[in-house]
C-alpha cells in the first residue's frame, strides 16, 4: 500500500498485539502464489522459444499468413508474459512487501506510482490486448487463411468478439469509477492516489 504524505510513518520498533499481528502477517500467505506466478513465467518463455523454434524451421514451408498466425502467437505469449510480471512485481509490492528498488537502474517507471487501483487498470488494459490478439488470430483462421481450413463458427466467432467488447467496456468502467473515487477524494480535501 503506497502512504500519501499526510499518512504518519508508524514509529520504528512499536509491536503489534497478537490478533493484528496474525492478521499482518497473514500477507505472506500471497509468497507462494507469486512464486507459482514466477514458475508459469517460465513454462511461458519455454512456450515461446518452442513457437520461436518451430517459425524458424519452417520459415520455407509456411505461407505468408501461417508465418502471420506463428508471430501472433509469440506476441500473445509476450504480452501474457508481461501480464505475469506486472501482476508478480505490483502485486507483490502493493499487497505483500515493498521490494526497495529505488534507484534501481532497472526499476520499472510504473512500480514507483503503483497501487491497487493503478494495477487493476493496468491489467484490464493488459487483457484488453490479449484479447485483441485472440481475436485477430480468430478472424485469420475463421476466414480460413491460415490452414485452408477453420475451427470457428460464426457464432462461435461472434461470442468472442462480444467478450472482447464486454472486456473494453469492463476496462472503461474500471477507469471511470477509479476516476469518481478519486475525485471524491480531492473533494473532501485529500491527496489523490498517485497515477
Amino acid at each position: 500500500m503506497s502512504m500519501t504524505p499526510e499518512t504518519p510513518l508508524p514509529p520504528r520498533g512499536v509491536r503489534l498485539r497478537p490478533i493484528p499481528m496474525l492478521i499482518f502477517s497473514s500477507r505472506w500467505l500471497q509468497l507462494p502464489l507469486y512464486v507459482g506466478l514466477i514458475v508459469a513465467q517460465g513454462v511461458y518463455t519455454v512456450l515461446f522459444l518452442k513457437e520461436l523454434w518451430h517459425l524458424i524451421g519452417h520459415t520455407f514451408d509456411f505461407s505468408e499468413q501461417q508465418i502471420m498466425l506463428v508471430v501472433l502467437s509469440l506476441i500473445d505469449v509476450v504480452m501474457i508474459s508481461n501480464l505475469l510480471v506486472m501482476v508478480i512485481v505490483g502485486g507483490y509490492e502493493t499487497f505483500v512487501s515493498r521490494l526497495n528498488l529505488e534507484g534501481h537502474p532497472d526499476e520499472p517507471e510504473w512500480l514507483s506510482h503503483v497501487n491497487a487501483s493503478v494495477l487493476k487498470i493496468k491489467l484490464a488494459m493488459a487483457i484488453i490486448g490479449i484479447s485483441s490478439i485472440h481475436l485477430l488470430r480468430t478472424f485469420i483462421e475463421a476466414g480460413g487463411l491460415g490452414t485452408g481450413k477453420t475451427n470457428y463458427t460464426a457464432d462461435g466467432v461472434m461470442w468472442q468478439t462480444i467478450i472482447h467488447i464486454v472486456f473494453i467496456l469492463s476496462a472503461v468502467g474500471i477507469a471511470y469509477v477509479d476516476r469518481l473515487s478519486n475525485d471524491v477524494t480531492d473533494h473532501h480535501g485529500h491527496a489523490p492516489a498517485a497515477h
